[in-house]
């Protein structure tokens, strides 16, 4: 184990710690999805903010993981990529 990963297992051990942190992760994780999606379409940020009828910088707000998404904001993502929304609840880590 890394100290990296020492320091996590501890930090996890705070409640307060944990819940901001699980909430990061998530919003990461559909960032990272939405980016790796768009890349594989070969659509650029601007093309895809036009059709979510937002702009760029918002876009790009959003795969930077800086962006709070919305049932609504996630439901029109997967619609531009012709996919499925799937939100699930999980057991606490």
């Amino acid at each position: 184990m890394t100290n990296y990963e020492k320091h996590l297992k501890s930090e996890l051990k705070d409640k307060e710690f944990k819940e901001m942190f699980e909430k990061e992760r998530c919003k990461l994780k559909i960032s990272y999805e939405m980016a790796q999606l768009r890349k594989k379409k070969k659509m650029s940020q601007e093309f895809l903010a036009k059709k979510l009828g937002t702009s760029q910088s918002v876009v790009a707000r959003m795969e930077a993981g800086k962006q709070n998404f919305s049932l609504n904001t996630l439901q029109k993502i997967a619609n531009v990529f012709n996919c499925g929304l799937d939100v699930e609840f999980t057991n606490k880590r």
